[in-house]
């Protein structure tokens, strides 16, 4: 039930993007004129302003603060020790945004935040402003322009087959419960719970939820963990915390470089293609068929737009994040995919739309 309700929760996210993005559109041709108006791009030129309310909402605990009671500007200014005009004017705000709900002067948490934004549930996500609001995000955005004329970042370091130690420590230590919909789904499609014995080898692991996950659901799993030392001194810290620690083992190094090992039942691959150009994904998925024992499964998980790259808008608007942040990254759809994996040696692909986000999974079986 619980695994449901998180399910939901995060479908409700991307459904009230959509919803937003409808809403964006009706107000850009008023149906009593029928005439184009200014206000869509009133609206994008003043978006920074979303983030940096939400960000702010979530430092200082507004949608907790509400959840226990205070729900006036009043009692938020006494519980948070934030002026009561600042309080009023961001809660009205956050209202306007969709995150709150406003009824004589009384504020609540819709039904998205109260599973999302208050510290007190199991699947609160304040933590992926630790990276998704980070200055290094940022600072790329800001930059769009230049990495534009140039085709890629305009960063100091668009390689993410080197180390970025800030970076990526960063990302480990938010993002995790960002993951849990996703991790739950894979370990669903490869029968996790049935205990069977296997051995798992988890690529750029990260905070290593989605290994951990697969651990917790099979007493009889083995991980191996693959990044860079720093990040996999998180990964190890929160195998600790998941009590799976004896069966969850580090291989320090780039994916690309560092000895892989073999004889594996799954090898996992969760949002690391999109960081290269396909010459570079094939030569990492080529990697991963030798690391495979045979009738051994990768599985990707991945932004996937439809051919049209226009849609779905999530999974197609993440072209963007890899042209500010990476030097030749991209968002590929199925049909890329299954040419590089193809050409790695994995001869079917098959495409698992993962329920209420915004990623799709790949499976690509190793048949000889």
């Amino acid at each position: 039930m619980e695994l449901k309700r998180e399910l939901e929760g995060t479908q409700g996210v991307y459904l009230s993007e959509q919803k937003l993005q409808t809403e964006a559109q009706r107000m850009a041709t008023p149906s009593t004129t029928n005439r184009p108006t200014p206000e869509r791009i009133f609206m994008a030129m003043n978006a920074f302003q979303h983030t940096e309310a939400l960000k702010t909402g979530i430092e200082l605990d507004v949608f907790s603060s509400i959840a226990a009671g205070a729900n006036t500007p009043a009692l938020l200014a006494g519980k948070t020790g934030a002026a009561e005009r600042g309080l009023r004017i961001l809660c009205d705000f956050l209202t306007i945004m969709g995150f709150l709900t406003k009824e004589n002067g009384r504020y609540a948490l819709t039904e998205e935040s109260s599973l999302f934004l208050d510290r007190r549930s199991p699947a609160c996500l304040c933590t992926v402003t630790g990276f998704l609001a980070s200055p290094w995000h940022k600072k790329n955005v800001e930059a769009l322009t230049a990495a534009v004329r140039k085709g890629g970042t305009a960063g100091a370091q668009g390689d993410n087959s080197k180390p970025q130690d800030e970076v990526w420590v960063a990302f480990a230590r938010s993002m995790a419960p960002l993951t849990v919909p996703a991790a739950n789904f894979i370990a669903g499609l490869i029968g996790a719970e049935e205990g069977k014995p296997c051995k798992v080898l988890d690529i750029a692991a990260g905070h290593g939820n989605y290994g951990i996950t697969m651990a917790k659901k099979n007493p009889k799993a083995q991980i191996v963990a693959v990044d860079w030392p720093s990040v996999l001194a998180v990964a190890q810290e929160n195998a600790q915390k998941a009590g799976v620690s004896e069966r969850y083992t580090t291989r320090p190094g780039s994916a690309f470089e560092t000895d892989l090992g073999s004889g594996y039942d799954f090898v996992l691959l969760t949002n690391i293609f999109h960081h290269f150009d396909q010459a570079t994904c094939e030569k990492l998925m080529r990697r991963v068929h030798g690391a495979l024992k045979t009738g051994g499964k990768a599985l990707t998980l991945e932004f996937v737009p439809n051919e049209d790259r226009v849609t779905p808008p999530a999974a197609a608007a993440f072209s963007l994040n890899m042209l500010v942040g990476t030097d030749a990254g991209d968002a590929y759809t199925f049909s890329e995919y299954e040419t590089m994996f193809r050409n790695a040696g994995f001869a079917k692909t098959s495409l698992h739309p993962a329920p209420g986000m915004p990623q799709q999974v790949m499976i690509s079986e190793k048949t000889a």
